[in-house]
Parts: structure tokens; sequence; C-alpha cells
């Protein structure tokens, strides 16, 4: 009789609204199929299930029944889902973000990999850029991540701002209590541009759901850098426009290929391939 030899299941998912265009999903599944599992990646989207970040609660005690490995959250849940966990992860902890919660033991345990995507993506992207000031729109969970990661880059200062005034001081001073650098808020966007290096968008805004752009173009110039962490679609409004006025350009797609790459290790225990990652990423 012919033996049968089944895989190792892995069985995960993304929690968050309007995601139906990630591309998450199969970069995880043509991962894990490549090291020799049985790679399940479901997506839970919020709107799809006329859901908010209410129903966390019960996605997270219905994922652990079910046998998932782990959850990726993205918007509007990286924060919300925090009081819902048994630890977090030094990172997570001092982002007050998370990302990534693995499921292991009847434990809840979050993670923040979305720093350390854009860090390597940045250093991959715009290796060589000025880094003196950067303003970076939004300071959301998203937000807390990329300002760790423009700080622990070596950027002197960030410039916050945020449709809630409150939240970016809240970051600004967290961020200046961990890295001793500047960070300050704003609600002046035309000022905190006419002397920036480089522009960050990390909020929602350029999603095929959420079309816009932060600010308006009329304020790009050839001599800035632009990067956006939204990656459906890819080229974002932003920018098309930076590039049509010269500007460098940095998409979201490797930012959510490394982070992605982080959280398959700490789902499955294995080390994924990022250079391998980034071309399937770039091939779908």
């Amino acid at each position: 009789m012919q033996k049968v030899y089944a895989w190792p299941s892995v069985l995960v998912g993304l929690v968050g609204a309007g995601i139906q265009a990630s591309r998450t999903p199969l970069l995880h599944e043509r991962e894990g199929a490549l090291h020799g599992l049985r790679y399940i990646y479901k997506l839970i989207d919020l709107e799809v299930m006329h859901l908010d970040a209410s129903a966390l609660p019960d996605i997270l005690t219905a994922a652990q029944r079910l046998g998932f490995s782990g959850l990726n959250i993205t918007h509007p849940c990286k924060q919300a889902v925090i009081p819902l966990l048994d630890e977090l992860s030094p990172d997570a902890a001092a982002l007050g973000a998370v990302n990534t919660v693995v499921l292991k033991d009847g434990k809840r345990v979050g993670h923040n990999t979305d720093w350390w995507g854009f860090a390597e993506s940045f250093k991959l992207a715009l290796p060589d850029v000025k880094k003196n000031r950067v303003v970076q729109f939004g300071a959301g969970g998203a937000g807390a991540a990329v300002a760790h990661a423009l700080l622990t880059l070596g950027v002197d200062e960030v410039i916050l701002i945020d449709t809630h005034e409150d939240r970016a001081q809240t970051l600004a001073r967290s961020l200046h209590e961990r890295f001793r650098a500047r960070a300050s808020a704003t609600t002046d966007y035309p000022a905190a541009l006419k002397t920036a290096d480089g522009i960050v968008n990390t909020t929602p805004l350029g999603m095929e759901k959420y079309p816009g752009m932060a600010f308006p173009a009329e304020f790009l110039r050839p001599d800035l850098w632009v990067a956006d962490i939204v990656y459906f679609p890819l080229e974002t409004q932003l920018l098309r426009e930076a590039r049509a006025r010269g500007c460098r350009t940095m998409s979201g797609g490797g930012m959510a290929v490394f982070q992605a790459a982080g959280a398959f290790r700490l789902f499955t225990g294995l080390e994924p391939d990022a250079a391998r990652m980034t071309q399937h990423f770039e091939g779908m």
C-alpha cells in the first residue's frame, strides 16, 4: 500500500476592514508551500461582515477554538486589539500597536513586525536620502510603527500630522521618551513641508477604499523623497503625483513583504526567504 504523507497544517488570517484586495494571503500561502506546509490564510473582512472593531473579542475567541496559529491585524484594529491579549512583545508594548497575534498554548501574544518591515524596505529603496527632517502623516497604529522605524534608521526629527491632534501629540511624547530624539506634532502642514527632506504617508488615504491624498499635491517638490505604506494599489495618487514632480519614491510593497516575512516566522517558527517572497509579490 502506498504511504500518504500529510503536510503539516497552518491556519492563519488577516483581520481588518476593506481588505479584499490584500496580497498577503497568497504571499503567505506560497511561502508556506515551499516550506512543505499546508498553509491556509483567511481574510476576516469586517466590512464584508458588516462589523467593526467591537467584534474583535468574538473573532479572537473563534480563531482560538478553530485552531488558528495566529492572526495578522490591520486597520482599524491595531490598537483596539491590545486589551484583548495576554502578552505583548517588547516592540508591540513600546509602540502601542499590534499587527501580529500568535495563538499558542491557550495564550494570545501580540507582536509588531510593521516597523521592521518598513525599515528593511526603506534601506533597500531609499538608502542614501537625506534624513534630517521627515514629515509623517498619520499617528495611528501603523504610524507608531513607522515613526519608530524612521528614528531607528537615523532620522533626526519626525514631525507628526494627524486628524486627531491629541493622538499625534501622544505619539510624539512617546517617541521622545524612547529615543531622546526630536519628535513633534503639528497641524500646520504647509510650514512643516517647507523644510522637510522626506514625507511618509501612514494614513489609509490612497487605498482603493480611501482614495486621495493627505495634503495637496502643490506642496510636493523635486528635492523631497516620498514613501507610502499603502500597497493596494501599489501606485497611490501620492506616489504618482510625487514621481510626476521628480521626487524619489517608495511604495508600500516592500513593507508589506517584510512585515509578512516577520509574521510568517512568528506563526511557523521557520525562516522565510524574503527575496523569494518579494519575487512572488511582484508577480501577483
